[in-house]
């Protein structure tokens, strides 16, 4: 491993072990987190799937980014597809049942809990087609919510807990119920300090 990459994975590493002690207040130290936490082992396990995902021109490398997602999932019990685009920061609190589209997006210092799905509604398959949710910058995504489709979670939102959302979402709203419906945000409702 060269030493660009090398410094590269470290910074990596420690922002999200950062993450998980600003998502989680619970969170007791770097190596306990690391040894026990489950979505740490599903976000770092994604980022290597997504470098197979992305290589270009080595055979089988998307299979091996699949099926290494798929023990991942075995092991975890969070399914990411490596196609999905993940950002800095991100931290799966609790991650059973969490899911994560193929061609989801995600921001940075995003905070998900237990049982989120970033699902897809079927359609168009072709290249390029988006199938799932993009997901804006310091968002965070209650337990058991469902972002459904290729909509949008503006920046600086919060989704509530067993929230359905099939619709776009302005920056800095509250989401809660099913057929979600935002609302703006007031101070600093359910965000964690990213």
């Amino acid at each position: 491993m060269s030493r660009p990459l090398r410094r590269g994975v470290l910074r990596t590493i420690r922002e999200d072990l950062s993450a998980a002690r600003r998502g989680d207040p619970a969170a007791r130290g770097d190596l306990e987190n690391a040894i026990i936490y489950s979505g740490l082992h599903a976000i770092w396990t994604y980022r290597v799937a997504h470098r197979l995902w992305n290589a270009q021109g080595l055979p089988g490398s998307r299979f091996a980014a699949r099926l290494l997602g798929q023990v991942a999932r075995s092991v975890t019990g969070i399914e990411i597809h490596p196609g999905a685009r993940i950002g800095r920061r991100f931290f799966i609190d609790h991650g059973m049942g969490v899911v994560i589209g193929e061609t989801a997006v995600i921001g940075d210092d995003v905070l998900v809990f237990h049982g989120v799905t970033l699902g897809g509604r079927g359609g168009d398959h072709g290249p390029g087609a988006r199938r799932h949710p993009v997901v804006g910058d310091r968002v965070v995504l209650g337990a058991g919510s469902s972002l459904i489709g290729a909509i949008t979670i503006g920046p600086d939102s919060v989704v509530g807990a067993n929230t359905v959302v099939t619709k776009d979402v302005p920056t800095g709203s509250v989401v809660t119920g099913v057929a979600g419906t935002p609302r703006p945000r007031s101070g600093h409702e359910g965000v964690p300090t990213l």
